[in-house]
């Protein structure tokens, strides 16, 4: 497996959680399933997350002005 996982991260979360009122995350795109359940995951299910909200690109996490680490840039 690539060391791109570490690279990174662990959590896409920036801290900007919706999951209480939405089903995906407004803040990193992850399900409310996927936010809760984060540490139990193993790292081929996060990288499979990772690659499909970045492959999204919808989450605020993405937004222009914010660096990779999801902080503004």
């Amino acid at each position: 497996m690539s060391s791109e996982l570490h690279d990174r991260p662990d959590s896409p979360c920036i801290g900007v959680c919706s999951t209480l009122f939405d089903e995906v995350c407004k803040g990193c795109g992850r399900t409310a399933f996927e936010v809760s359940n984060w540490v139990f995951l193993t790292d081929v299910e996060k990288q499979a997350i990772w690659d499909r909200i970045t492959q999204e690109g919808t989450a605020m996490r993405f937004a222009p002005g914010r660096s990779q680490g999801g902080t503004l840039a």
